[in-house]
């Protein structure tokens, strides 16, 4: 009788987990992965993927607008939000039908179930099982999180509501002041609600470059949304289907429906860790792990949101797959987590790659920075009040370029081309020997010369 009945169990169907279980599969190994939801995890089925549907959606009415500059003469136009529900939900079956068959033609086998590790090597399904296994990868992601207890809490909704709301609310609050807190300000503003963002921080987009913080605050007030900032939603109170946010500024606002964005954590609650000796990383809540993705369980693993690196769908896959190279492999593999392109599909939209301005001053003694700021070509004629952003951050003793950031239009499709330039250590100097692509807004990365800003730390006594 075999020793194991899989080599490896993945807890989690997410993108990172899915990976995991096909490359593993691939390897030979017998591979069990549970999923008590939906394959697929947050990205497919109510994160990245509906989250993009929405974003175009709602971006349609930009470009309604805009087509009277062009010489259309469009008639009045009606949306029904039940119909973009209805349709993303198919869309989104269709694609965890695919994640279905790509892990089952891998050889994997999937169980409809939750998993809770009983001990180092055996994990237990709700339906009585229990699974001997040499390998386990958790791969559990992470959910939202609403912050401390407040009167009225219950009273809120988070961006895995949002996706299935029965009607558009007029108005809509919505506490927090980073990616998914934005890009559904956008979104609800784009669908012709009346918007408002609350954040406790000075300004929203903690973490992104300063300039990209500034151009996008300014570009979504423009539109109608209002955001206010160094402030928190105190107590929530509800009459009728009217939801009034009490905020500790000591103002107060109405609206149809409240959302928090303001995290996420890691989904580690019931998963039996402790009994099979696994850490948790003090620091953020997640599992602790090493450069292998390895837990402080040996023969445990985890990777993706749940570890609380890097929370990035991208990072999750090449993180499973970095796991099964190593683990079923042979090749020992670590993921390089610098670098790391990201996007926020806010409107305008944000592209970023590499250093911030502060990051690379707080680095390097020498940077230069190179940014324009300017009307697309589109504007010209739609008559739309908007500008874009980019800005290059260089190290000037080597002229490597550390850092590119983008705030506009195709900002991600921008950033994802030049991540590559970026990983590679381009220079300043391969930037300029590049030839412009005309006429593009992405031509400008590679036809600013001369620096708008150069830093210089001196040296400590």
């Amino acid at each position: 009788m075999a020793e194991f009945d899989v080599d490896l169990f993945v807890i989690g169907g997410g993108s990172g987990g899915v990976r995991a279980a096909r490359i593993a599969a691939g390897y030979g190994a017998r591979v069990m992965i549970a999923e008590e939801y939906r394959m697929g995890g947050t990205c497919v089925i109510r994160g990245c993927v509906p989250k993009k549907l929405f974003v175009i959606g709602s971006h349609i009415h930009h470009e309604i607008e805009d087509a009277a500059g062009f010489g259309w003469t469009i008639p009045p136009v009606t949306f029904d939000w039940p119909t973009l529900v209805a349709n993303k939900d198919k869309e989104i079956a269709r694609l965890e039908g695919i994640y279905t068959a790509n892990v089952e033609k891998a050889g994997a086998e999937i169980v409809k179930t939750r998993a809770v590790i009983e001990d180092a090597h055996t994990v237990r399904l709700t339906d009585g099982r229990t699974v001997k296994t040499k390998y386990i990868l958790i791969a559990t992601g992470s959910t939202p999180s609403h912050g401390p207890r407040i009167p009225g809490l219950e009273h809120v909704i988070s961006s895995d509501e949002a996706f299935h709301l029965p009607e558009l609310p007029k108005r809509v609050v919505i506490q927090g002041g980073g990616y998914i807190a934005l890009e559904f300000g956008c979104i609800f503003a784009g669908f012709g609600s009346d918007v408002t963002v609350i954040y406790r921080g000075d300004n929203i987009l903690r973490g992104f470059d300063e300039d990209v913080r500034v151009h996008v605050r300014k570009e979504m007030e423009m539109q109608g949304i209002t955001i206010l900032t160094g402030c928190t939603v105190t107590k929530i109170e509800r009459e009728n289907n009217v939801f009034t946010t009490h905020l500790s500024n000591g103002s107060s606002i109405a609206a149809d429906k409240v959302m928090f964005a303001i995290g996420r954590h890691p989904n580690v609650r019931g998963l039996g860790l402790e009994k099979a000796g696994v850490a948790l990383n003090p620091h953020n809540g997640g599992v602790a792990v090493d450069g292998f993705s390895r837990t402080s369980a040996p023969n445990i693993y985890a990777i993706g949101d749940v570890t609380h690196r890097v929370n990035l769908t991208p990072v999750a896959i090449r993180e499973g797959h970095a796991f099964a190279d190593h683990v079923f492999g042979k090749r020992p593999t670590q993921v390089d987590h610098s670098s790391i392109p990201t996007a926020v599909f806010s409107q305008p939209e944000v592209g970023a790659v590499g250093l911030t301005e502060a990051e690379a001053r707080a680095q390097f003694s020498h940077v230069d920075i190179y940014k324009t700021d300017f009307r697309p070509i589109k504007s010209t004629m739609s008559g739309r009040d908007t500008r874009v952003l980019m800005k290059l951050v260089v190290d000037a003793t080597t002229d490597r370029v550390l850092g590119c950031h983008v705030v506009g239009d195709t900002a991600a499709e921008i950033v994802q081309a030049v991540a590559i330039a970026v990983k590679m250590k381009a220079t300043k100097a391969d930037f300029d020997a590049t030839f412009a692509l005309h006429p593009t807004a992405a031509e400008e990365l590679v036809t600013m010369r001369t620096p708008t800003a150069r830093y210089v730390r001196e040296a400590a006594e």
